[in-house]
């Protein structure tokens, strides 16, 4: 039998059109499956913060019920079911945090009427209630979202190829009502009209409509063998075309939602950085060091009983090595480093940051003997606002997952997280309590002797000469880090390699001193009035005579008009010795020392003469009071209290300490003006030779002090 060409279009039109209708159904199925998923996300998510409330909400109950063993017992116990993680389908069988776990712990809550009273088991409570509706709210809209998706699959013609598909039907979570009872469905009259009643199915409506002589009849829908052919030709083209494409788009939809709960961390084992390499903060290198014992020996602990600390948290100001000491801890040990920003996992999707704390403990666990290091991890690990009820945040959830990950594994594991922050005091309380991060390890800045040792490891692969001082160096850096003395000598290097010099110089550290500092000379002075130099000069004279009369135990290294790159017109370098504490009078002189260039130039040049040079000075000197009398109790008006906690730390502007700090700064102002006007012939003095020279050093500075005060 020969087919004619119009036979040929017109069975292409049919399969065409069989193949658009069923792609609109195909695609139905795919977005309620992805709906239910997407439900099915958050109710992961509210289960895990149900878990860490409980956590908590247990922590509190042992402190009231420590000397009870049988409860501590219970409550281990109660411990062990939170840890199990409960897939899906156990879920939808029976959640077994609600049927077993919270009622043990409701009746061990009963014993003791004072823990009902307390405040934070209270709050608990409340949040604990807040997120069980959630639960509650959530696994409704997934059993709406699955009885849709359950009538499609049942339906024909999208059974047929749902089967072939894999689509098949799910399960209704049971702690709800029964859907099935709740469905409604949709006839008309003999005369047409449209009417909605509940299922006839259910036994009593069915039963109710029987007693008053209603007939019910089902009559399903024929369907002829032509259609059931079409259907099938539609699967055949559905499965060589459709499904082709669909597969390869759902491999790469699948690796693109892995990558996505994937967090990328740097993994270093035969790393060169060794503990040689870290100099100063000794103590901190020391307690640091005792981790590498706990790594490659950890059983001569267990003898004694003791527990290997489960994580290290090192602070201080940036700079100072806290990367660094973490990365020799693992290289010393031989075990894998794992490291990670805090940044990684704050994400704005909801149960990202979570999904990536599990997946990198996950990798940890693996490995067996590793370093975890969380660099900046106040970004997931502030304190949490436990005001409001009404959920919490990413970073919270985030937060969450780690504190349950640090109470699920052992210390035996062999793993130790490590953690780096600048911020101490504002991270969460449940993450600094012991069991998480036992140790907390201050790196601060490098004293006298640790700035030199410093100086010397970044030096001693580098060309340099003989004459170089390191002890001087060192004096002249108090405040530098770490970080910031590399980069000093690294600066140095770089000016001795623009000259083509054969050694690093101390010419070469000084001007890379200064440049750290105030930035680079400015080259081209050319628009620089010969008044304004002359005010530069009055003022930063003033700054130098201030230091030389109220601290003498400061060196003045360098006093010059040169503008930098960094906008100043001029400076005056101040180095303060090292020093434990700060004494009142020491705080006093330096409030001056920073009122002194505005003194100088409203006594040389009037009042109305003054410029906007003291802007930095005016900083400074505020910040040194406001500190004084708001956290160091140093006001007799003010008193012996820390302005910052009576006002909760709210950020506003007092009025009170407002009209206080300006009374003591016009005090210290008239007290500066007096200084300054009894010894001006030394300003004079500074002043012109600044205007001559441009730039004084200290000993250039002395000769010209010591002449005039003979």
């Amino acid at each position: 039998m020969k087919i004619s060409l119009k036979m040929l279009v017109g069975i292409g039109f049919v399969t065409l059109f069989l193949i658009l209708s069923t792609v609109g159904s195909y695609n139905s199925l795919v977005a309620k499956t992805e709906l239910m998923e997407m439900t099915l996300n958050q109710i992961d998510n509210q289960l895990e913060k149900r878990k860490s409330l409980i956590f908590d909400l247990v922590e509190i109950i042992e402190e009231y019920t420590t000397h009870e063993e049988e409860i501590s017992v219970d409550l281990e116990e109660i411990s062990e079911k939170l840890m199990k993680e409960e897939t899906t389908e156990e879920q939808v069988k029976g959640d077994t945090i609600v049927s077993i776990v919270l009622p043990r712990v409701w009746a061990i809550v009963e014993d003791y009427p004072n823990l009902k009273i307390n405040e934070n088991f209270i709050q608990l409570q409340e949040e604990l209630a807040s997120i069980e509706n959630r639960i509650l709210t959530t696994k409704r809209a997934y059993n709406e979202a699955s009885r849709e998706y359950n009538i499609s699959v049942r339906r024909f013609p999208t059974n047929i190829y749902a089967s072939i598909l894999g689509f098949k039907e799910v399960d209704y979570f049971g702690t709800i009502d029964e859907v099935g009872n709740r469905l409604k469905i949709k006839e008309k009259f003999w005369d047409g009209q449209e009417f909605t009643a509940e299922n006839s199915k259910i036994g009593v409506l069915r039963e109710n409509l029987l007693t008053a002589d209603i007939i019910i009849v089902e009559v399903g829908k024929q369907h002829s063998v032509a259609e059931i052919i079409a259907f099938m030709v539609l699967i055949f083209v559905l499965v060589v075309v459709v499904f082709a494409f669909t597969k390869q788009g759902s491999k790469q939809a699948s690796k693109e939602y892995d990558r996505m709960f994937f967090v990328e961390f740097s993994t270093q084992k035969e790393s060169t950085i060794t503990f040689d390499n870290i100099a100063g903060n000794e103590e901190a290198k020391e307690n640091v060091m005792e981790l590498v014992d706990f790594l490659k020996t950890p059983e001569k602990y267990q003898r004694y009983g003791a527990r290997i600390p489960k994580g290290v948290i090192l602070y201080g100001p940036p700079g100072t090595g806290k990367t660094l000491m973490a990365k020799a801890l693992a290289s010393e040990a031989g075990v894998d480093f794992l490291a990670v920003s805090g940044s990684d996992f704050v994400q704005v999707y909801a149960g990202l940051g979570a999904g990536r704390i599990r997946n990198l403990f996950k990798s940890a666990r693996e490995k067996e003997k590793c370093v975890i290091f969380i660099d900046e991890i106040d970004a997931i690990g502030r304190k949490r606002d436990r005001g409001g009820l009404g959920g919490s945040d990413e970073s919270d959830r985030t937060l969450n997952a780690l504190l349950t990950e640090m109470s699920g594994f052992k210390g035996s594991e062999g793993i130790i997280i490590m953690a780096a922050t600048n911020r101490l005091d504002i991270l969460d309380e449940a993450l600094l309590r012991p069991g998480r991060f036992d140790r907390q390890i201050e790196v601060g800045l490098p004293d006298l002797k640790a700035r030199q040792d410093i100086l010397k490891l970044y030096m001693q692969n580098r060309p340099i000469a003989n004459t170089i001082n390191f002890e001087s160096i060192a004096q002249q850096t108090v405040y530098f880090s770490g970080a910031k003395l590399e980069n000093l000598v690294n600066e140095a290097a770089i000016y001795a390699a623009r000259e083509n010099a054969s050694f690093i110089s101390e010419k070469h550290i000084d001007k890379a001193f200064y440049a750290v500092i105030a930035g680079e000379e400015k080259k081209d002075r050319s628009n620089i009035k010969d008044g304004e130099r002359r005010i530069t000069a009055y003022h930063e004279a003033g700054h130098t005579i201030a230091t030389k009369l109220l601290c003498p135990e400061n060196k003045v290294t360098k006093v010059t008009i040169i503008p930098s790159t960094k906008g100043a017109g001029g400076f005056s370098m101040n180095v303060p010795p090292d020093s434990m504490y700060h004494r009142k009078k020491d705080m006093l002189h330096n409030i001056k020392v920073a009122l002194a260039g505005r003194v100088v130039e409203e006594i040389v040049f009037g009042e109305e003469n003054i410029t906007t040079g003291a802007s930095n000075d005016i900083q400074k000197a505020t910040e040194i009071l406001v500190a004084m009398i708001k956290q160091f109790g140093m006001n007799e008006e003010v008193g012996m209290i820390n302005y910052d906690i009576l006002l909760g730390q709210s950020g506003g502007v007092d009025q009170r300490l407002a009209k206080i700090c300006n009374k003591e700064m016009k005090k210290l102002y008239v007290e500066t003006k007096g200084l300054i006007k009894e010894n001006i012939h030394l300003v004079h003095a500074i002043a012109g030779a600044l205007m001559e020279r441009e730039t004084l050093k200290e000993d250039e500075i002395n000769k010209i002090i010591n002449s005039l005060l003979r």
